[in-house]
Protein backbone atom coordinates (compact mmCIF):
# COMPACT_ATOMS: atom_id res chain seq x y z
CA UNK A 1 0.00 0.00 0.00
CA UNK A 2 2.51 2.68 1.59
CA UNK A 3 5.96 1.43 0.17
CA UNK A 4 7.64 4.39 1.10
CA UNK A 5 6.89 4.16 4.35
CA UNK A 6 10.00 2.48 5.92
CA UNK A 7 9.36 -0.13 8.94
CA UNK A 8 9.93 1.45 12.47
CA UNK A 9 9.77 -1.20 15.19
CA UNK A 10 13.27 -2.94 15.92
CA UNK A 11 15.47 -5.11 14.53
CA UNK A 12 14.92 -2.70 11.38
CA UNK A 13 15.12 0.56 12.81
CA UNK A 14 16.41 1.07 16.65
CA UNK A 15 16.53 4.82 16.48
CA UNK A 16 12.85 5.88 15.35
CA UNK A 17 11.92 9.63 16.50
CA UNK A 18 8.82 11.20 16.88
CA UNK A 19 9.54 12.57 13.27
CA UNK A 20 9.76 9.50 11.92
CA UNK A 21 6.50 8.37 13.22
CA UNK A 22 4.69 11.63 12.11
CA UNK A 23 5.91 11.32 8.88
CA UNK A 24 4.89 7.70 8.53
CA UNK A 25 1.53 8.89 9.67
CA UNK A 26 1.29 11.42 6.86
CA UNK A 27 2.20 9.18 4.55
CA UNK A 28 -0.37 7.24 5.24
CA UNK A 29 -3.14 9.87 5.68
CA UNK A 30 -2.30 11.01 2.52
CA UNK A 31 -2.31 7.47 0.17
CA UNK A 32 -5.81 7.05 2.26
CA UNK A 33 -7.68 10.59 1.77
CA UNK A 34 -5.69 10.46 -1.74
CA UNK A 35 -4.58 14.25 -0.70
CA UNK A 36 -0.95 14.94 -1.14
CA UNK A 37 -1.98 18.36 0.71
CA UNK A 38 -6.07 18.99 1.16
CA UNK A 39 -7.91 21.82 0.82
CA UNK A 40 -8.56 24.32 3.46
CA UNK A 41 -11.90 23.26 4.11
CA UNK A 42 -10.20 19.68 4.80
CA UNK A 43 -7.15 20.81 6.35
CA UNK A 44 -8.29 20.50 9.95
CA UNK A 45 -9.99 16.74 9.34
CA UNK A 46 -6.64 16.04 7.67
CA UNK A 47 -4.64 16.99 10.47
CA UNK A 48 -6.71 15.16 13.09
CA UNK A 49 -6.06 11.77 11.19
CA UNK A 50 -2.17 12.52 11.26
CA UNK A 51 -2.46 13.02 14.82
CA UNK A 52 -4.50 9.78 15.03
CA UNK A 53 -2.54 7.71 13.62
CA UNK A 54 0.78 9.21 15.06
CA UNK A 55 -0.62 8.43 18.98
CA UNK A 56 -1.45 4.86 17.39
CA UNK A 57 1.54 4.26 15.97
CA UNK A 58 3.54 5.24 18.53
CA UNK A 59 1.41 3.19 21.17
CA UNK A 60 2.10 0.34 18.66
CA UNK A 61 5.50 0.66 18.61
CA UNK A 62 5.89 0.97 22.60
CA UNK A 63 3.85 -1.86 23.14
CA UNK A 64 5.76 -4.53 20.37
CA UNK A 65 8.13 -7.15 21.84
CA UNK A 66 10.59 -8.94 19.33
CA UNK A 67 11.19 -12.25 19.72
CA UNK A 68 14.76 -12.63 21.00
CA UNK A 69 14.97 -9.43 22.29
CA UNK A 70 15.58 -8.28 26.26
CA UNK A 71 12.67 -5.71 27.59
CA UNK A 72 13.42 -2.41 27.86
Amino acid sequence: MCRSIKTLRPPFSENVTEEDVRAAALQYVRKVSGFRTPAGHNREAFDRAVDAVTAATAELLSSLRVRGSTPS
